[in-house]
């Protein structure tokens, strides 16, 4: 049975906590698999985050189905105008509830923070030293798009590293699959975006990797906010590009943090086996690369064999052969492996649109 059909079913038979994203829950309830009519409770989750992916329709739409009678719980990271404006609209006397460090400056102080200045050729191979390092666990790295995380992820396990990409382009059983991989230990590293990673909660984070430069100061807040948990210490690594030297500034300045001007950084720099505990020994790849795969000489056989036989042909007098039949061009018949049998043209010299005879004279002319 399909998780779509097993969800369904479950609906029919009724449940008591319906957990999904605006766009899907509006779906099941337009299919009328999902009644929002008698719920008590309704729970806005990374309300900032909806409004930055336009999600912010679908949920005042899905809100417009519930009764007015319910309890609203709205979390965000931060309060843009339009959260404040769907708080107001859709709750009965709200309470607003802030939870923040007493000192605004030490952002995560249970985390260690290194910026380095990074070329894009070499990340990977500072990367798979990181995962080398004495005290790694579990590692996150973020990456800016899609395609980047399923190309660090597929270069990584190419070099040896048990990784899973997590992105919006996969599945919903497959990005499910990666996070129960993660969780139970089987891939340690897990290469994500900004919104595949949203709201994970996975102990024993021990590392945080920002492949990309965060866009801004929040997104770095809620990346490297993934380790350092409960507690525990935590290891967060920013790679900046040489073009995202001016977004990090922005950044720097927002958080008050001392990197304004990042160490650049390579996979063979001391300070990079010194800070974070590698080994010297440590080396780019845990097995050797995987062989490419050889050309198929027979395909490009037959091209050329095909390309060279039929210029051959028509070259031949014009005449292509396909199993036992002949194709002729003009009055010349010509069989494969015959030789060229050379046409022959009949030139007439005239003059005046009259034929001059071969052996007339030439004209002279006398003074």
């Amino acid at each position: 049975m399909s998780p779509t059909r097993r969800k369904l079913d479950a609906l029919t038979s009724g449940v008591d906590i319906v957990i999904g994203t605006p766009g899907r829950l509006l779906d099941l309830a337009n299919r009328g698999a999902l009644d929002l009519s008698h719920i008590k409770s309704l729970v806005l989750d990374e309300a900032d985050e909806m409004l930055d992916l336009g999600f912010l329709p679908d949920v005042e739409s899905l809100m417009a189905r519930t009764p007015e009678t319910r309890q609203t719980m709205l979390f965000s990271a931060t309060m843009p105008g339009a959260i404040v404006g769907l708080a107001r609209k859709h709750m009965r006397h709200p309470m607003n509830i802030r939870a923040e460090s007493q000192d605004s400056n030490q952002t995560v102080p249970a985390t260690a923070q290194f910026v380095w200045q990074a070329h894009d050729m070499d990340k990977p191979e500072v990367v798979a030293r990181i995962l080398q390092a004495d005290d790694v666990n579990r590692v996150i790295i973020f990456t800016r798009t899609k395609r980047t995380a399923q190309r660090v992820a597929e270069d990584l396990i190419d070099r040896g590293f048990p990784a899973s990409p997590l992105h919006g382009d996969m599945a919903q059983v497959a990005r499910e699959k990666a996070l129960t991989r993660f969780r139970e230990g089987k891939v340690n590293t897990l290469v994500a975006t900004d919104v595949a990673a949203r709201g994970i909660d996975v102990a024993g984070i021990t590392h945080v990797i920002n492949y990309n430069c965060p866009e801004d100061d929040k997104t770095y807040v809620h990346r490297i906010g993934r380790t350092g948990r409960a507690g525990a210490t935590g290891i967060a690594v920013t790679f900046v590009d040489w073009a995202d030297l001016a977004r990090w500034k922005m950044i720097n300045t927002a958080l008050d943090l001392p990197f304004d001007e990042p160490v650049e950084t390579y996979s063979t720099s001391d300070h990079l086996f010194h800070d974070l505990g590698i080994s010297r020994e440590a080396k780019g790849r845990l097995k050797p690369p995987a062989p490419k795969e050889p050309k198929k000489d027979s395909d490009r056989g037959g091209r050329s064999g095909g390309r060279s036989g039929g210029r051959s042909g028509s070259r031949s007098g014009g005449t292509q052969s396909t199993g036992d039949k002949q194709q002729t061009s003009g009055d010349s018949v010509a069989t494969e492996g015959a030789p060229r049998t050379p046409r022959k043209r009949n030139r007439n010299r005239s003059r005046g649109g009259k034929p001059v005879a071969a052996t007339e004279a030439p004209a002279t002319s006398s003074d």
